[in-house]
């Protein structure tokens, strides 16, 4: 802080026998005071201008001068008291008025500080100091607004940008500093917001605005139970402290809700766990962090239920919230891989195994590629329409189905487009069985080999319609379809020629 003009001594013999020897003394005290504010040593000088207010407390520049001391040890209340004193005694003294607009100012009290300096220019209209400062208040008071519209709006940057400006006119004030801390909370800059609350703290334990914003970053920080205190101590210091008040309640209830919610899926009622986390995630949006869990926790549950798709919607809710939350993206990962959508479930698991580096998560990634590349070979068992754990039994039934719905002589009368496709389908279906009737074809296509290279179906030695004739007895004639009859899948039957 620049430096406070002071007003100029007296030199005086200093003896304490009536009042123009107080006078006097209280001349001196001044004078030494002022030596000492010259050599910036403001604590000594407050002690020689308290000592000569005691001995002549109706001076004004005497309280004018303690005031400019206070001001440059940044005790800016008591500055604005000394001030006040000092332009009760002397209405008329401009530095006590200029004193007390700055004391205003930097308290954040803009409108009493624009009053001060328009009386100082009452006094002297040319003052450019008083003009200069008029125009900070006005400066301030438009800060204030855009911040007081951009917190309605939910527009804590700009909240935070507008205190930021205001705070280097308004050094001292703790409204100031208490809203910027507050949007810096609700932005999830928690340690910057600790940091400011805690300042604060340190100069006045009792400030109910510091102790809930202290409060807020512990329960923006999933730290529920420290928040709570926070919350009640700050309604102690101020019991109408309706944020703090809604603050706690919502804490509890949060708390209580999501312990619910545990207690439901340790017992496996998933139903109600479910249930239960919807509910806890109804309670205070702006928890982004205990809402991640919650989300995380109702996917879970979700994918307990079958509800793999919710599941998958519930984890990116939660990514989305906090991109660093290694579980939602092994649990969305475990939801993509059970809905075969491998390429996803691919990328979530590199995700993780770059952020840490461990056997598990390693292995987690390396089946999911697996799975991946063998999603990108024909999938015989959907060719043959049985699942991944069909019997041999099962596998002969759905070739049976298969080979003679698709089989060429069935669709001798089609168009040509039909007959081509129908021929392909035919020759899938003859290929899906000769692998998984195979036992060793069929392990080594269960682990994701490529077939093609150990020469199963290279050229053209692949002929369906052999394993056709091999499967139902090794014939050699034809065949004959009716489509008009009821026997055999797809209402056809055939006879051996």
């Amino acid at each position: 802080m620049a430096a406070v003009d002071i007003d100029v001594p007296v030199e005086t013999d200093p003896q304490i026998c009536n009042p123009a020897d107080l006078e006097r003394q209280a001349e001196c005290f001044k004078e030494q005071g002022n030596a000492f504010y010259s050599n910036k040593d403001y604590s000594e000088a407050f002690n020689f201008y308290t000592k000569a207010i005691d001995a002549c407390p109706k001076n004004a520049s005497y309280y004018g001068n303690r005031a400019a001391t206070l001001m440059m040890l940044c005790r800016f209340r008591e500055a604005l008291e000394d001030s006040q004193q000092a332009v009760r005694l002397d209405d008329c003294f401009m530095k006590g008025h200029l004193r007390e607009g700055k004391c205003h100012l930097s308290l954040g009290n803009a409108m009493a500080a624009s009053r001060c300096f328009q009386k100082v220019l009452e006094l002297e209209p040319s003052n450019r100091e008083a003009q200069q400062e008029n125009k900070n208040a006005t400066t301030l008071l438009e800060f204030e607004r855009m911040a007081d519209f951009g917190f309605e709006k939910r527009d804590f940057r700009k909240v935070v940008y507008c205190m930021d400006r205001a705070l280097a006119l308004a050094t001292a004030c703790h409204r100031f500093k208490i809203l910027k801390a507050e949007c810096l909370a609700l932005l999830g800059r928690y340690p910057e917001a600790q940091s400011v609350a805690s300042d604060i703290l340190r100069m006045d334990s009792t400030n109910a605005d510091a102790l809930y914003v202290r409060g807020l970053c512990l329960y923006y920080e999933d730290c529920i139970d420290k928040a709570v205190q926070f919350f009640v101590q700050a309604l102690r210091m101020a019991p109408d402290h309706e944020k703090a008040r809604l603050a706690c309640r919502n804490a509890k209830a949060l708390k209580a809700k999501k312990e619910e919610g545990n207690q439901a899926f340790k017992i496996n009622n998933y139903e109600a766990a479910y249930q239960l986390y919807t509910e806890a995630l109804a309670i205070d949006p702006n928890n982004i962090k205990t809402n991640a869990k919650l989300y995380c926790n109702r996917a879970t549950a979700g994918a307990k239920l079958k509800k793999l798709n919710q599941a998958i919607e519930d984890c990116t809710s939660a990514i989305k919230l906090d991109d660093t939350y290694i579980k939602a993206y092994l649990r969305r990962a475990q939801c993509y891989m059970d809905t075969e959508q491998y390429e996803e479930a691919v990328r979530d698991y590199e995700k993780v195994y770059q952020t840490e580096k461990t056997s598990d998560h390693k292995h987690l990634l390396k089946n999911a590629q697996l799975e991946l590349k063998k999603s990108k070979r024909k999938d015989y068992y959907k060719v043959l329409g049985v699942g991944k754990n069909a019997t041999e039994d099962e596998i002969k039934k759905a070739y049976r189905k298969r080979a003679l719905m698709h089989h060429p002589d069935r669709h001798s009368a089609a168009t040509p487009e039909v007959q081509k496709e129908e021929e392909k389908k035919f020759k899938e279906v003859g290929e899906a069985f000769t692998v998984l009737s195979d036992p060793k074809k069929k392990i080594r296509y269960d682990s994701g080999h490529d077939l093609d290279n150990d020469g199963c179906f290279d050229g053209g030695d692949f002929d369906a319609n052999n394993i056709f004739r091999a499967f139902f007895g090794g014939h050699g004639g034809g065949f004959t379809f009716d489509s008009s009859s009821d026997s055999g899948p797809g209402n056809f039957f055939f006879q051996f020629g």
